[in-house]
């Protein structure tokens, strides 16, 4: 499958929201800029539900139910939704497993990570992970200088031969213990916040998702109008399914791209 340049995305597609990746999707070299901050202001404004599917953590998830314009969001690669209910002034969220679960599984991320951290050169805990609920979170791009593939390839080993699910982002390796992923959150979220069955094809066709990285493979599998922001590029070969479409420009320019194409079709 050939990726097809955004200029061909079908203008007259009826569309109910826009799903996107955060990291290297929204952001541009670590940074939501204003291009892509008004995008999504934009959108929301325009009437579409705008969700970020992220492997951010949940105490960052809070922050962006609550003070993004966003309609929730999907965050630590799928292990929850959160949303803010305007009406009741109060933060819902819904987890993967239940407290206990993933505070058993907290404890053991101590001695995985440093077990990882000692094996490769270069690697760190991320920066985030004290505010995450359900991962592992490694470096390999964020605030280290970048790993080669191979010690990419050598931490997903690491975190498989522990029984974990390890999927790569642009900054990060995350591991988890269980099967979920962003795709099945999504469904879940909106099923059980809005009553909206993705698993319709007629209603998957009114989604847009945006991404960049081998962590949104299960998205741009499953959702027809995927669009890859332009550096998504150096990734094709991880990702079974490209996107349908792919942007000029990278980053939150790509997702603004995107978002001036969308806008202008309604």
């Amino acid at each position: 499958m050939t990726m097809r340049p955004l200029a061909e995305f079908p203008r007259a597609a009826p569309l109910l929201g826009v799903l996107a990746d955060i990291d290297d999707t929204l952001t541009t070299h670590g940074r939501l800029k204003a291009d892509a901050y008004t995008a999504m202001q934009r959108l929301h404004d325009a009437g579409l539900m705008v969700i970020p599917i992220t492997g951010r953590p949940a105490g960052w998830c809070d922050h962006i139910a609550r003070m993004w314009p966003v309609a929730g969001v999907v965050g630590e690669n799928g292990a929850f939704w959160m949303r803010h209910d305007d009406a009741t002034r109060k933060l819902v969220k819904r987890f993967v497993v239940d407290d206990a679960t993933r505070a058993a599984h907290r404890a053991r991320f101590a001695a995985i990570g440093q077990t990882i951290v000692q094996a490769v050169p270069g690697s760190a805990l991320a920066s985030d992970q004290l505010y995450r609920e359900t991962d592992l979170a490694i470096d390999w791009c964020e605030d280290v200088p970048p790993l080669p593939r191979p010690a990419v390839d050598r931490i997903v080993a690491l975190m498989e031969a522990e029984g974990m699910t390890a999927k790569v982002s642009s900054i990060h390796v995350n591991g988890w213990f269980g099967s979920y992923d962003k795709l099945l959150m999504t469904r879940a979220f909106l099923r059980d916040a809005f009553a909206i069955d993705i698993e319709q094809d007629a209603v998957r066709r009114q989604f847009v998702f945006a991404g960049d990285s081998p962590n949104d493979a299960p998205m741009f599998a499953y959702f027809p109008l995927s669009v890859g922001v332009a550096n998504v590029r150096p990734f094709l070969d991880r990702i079974a399914t490209p996107p349908a479409f792919v942007t000029e420009r990278e980053g939150g320019a790509g997702f603004a791209e995107l978002a001036a194409i969308l806008l202008a079709s309604r």
